[in-house]
């Protein structure tokens, strides 16, 4: 019989990352330890709005990343100085819980990051007070999945990461327990 697979994130999390921030915060009970409840990656799309072609690319590539199909977005209001009528496409994003949330978060701090030129980690300063951190990729090449030669043009994306942390201080133990590489 097979074995079931297990993210070596979500396993580390159970093993050492629980009962850290029960020793750290003091927490009383298992169910008051705060936990990654999902991942979301945003990429604005406003400088293609006019282009069907690089739209799709940019969506394939959004959607190779996350391993996952993307959702277009659309804007609410037209606004005449940027040529946006309202429901017209101007970004695309993906929602990622459960397993995939974990192989990506794996992706992104084992591989992604490191590839990333003169690097010495992450802002500790992109926390909203709420728990949650948001972080922004300059460019997709950072992925093993986006090839160079296909890209069309170097895209960023936002990638934020919602905890059920009550605090920031909770959150960044979280995510620092988990293997992000914060800034000193």
């Amino acid at each position: 019989m097979a074995e079931k697979y297990v993210n070596r994130v979500k396993a580390r999390y159970a093993t050492e990352v629980v009962p850290g921030l029960i020793k750290a915060f003091g927490y009383k009970n298992v169910m008051q330890v705060p936990k990654l409840e999902k991942i979301t990656l945003n990429m604005r799309l406003g400088d293609i709005k006019d282009n069907a072609k690089s739209m799709q690319i940019a969506v394939s590539e959004l959607e190779k990343i996350a391993g996952q199909k993307a959702v277009e977005t659309k804007a609410k209001k037209s606004v005449a100085n940027f040529k946006v009528r309202q429901n017209m496409v101007v970004g695309a994003k993906v929602t990622l819980r459960g397993d995939r949330m974990w192989d990506f978060f794996d992706k992104l701090v084992s591989i992604a990051l490191p590839r990333v030129r003169d690097f010495k980690g992450v802002p500790t300063d992109s926390f909203d007070g709420r728990g949650n951190y948001a972080l922004g990729i300059k460019e997709q090449l950072l992925f093993p999945e986006i090839s160079y030669d296909q890209i069309e043009k170097v895209r960023g994306f936002d990638v934020c990461f919602v905890t059920t942390a009550s605090s920031d201080e909770e959150a960044k133990e979280l995510l620092k327990l988990l293997g992000m590489p914060f800034a000193r």
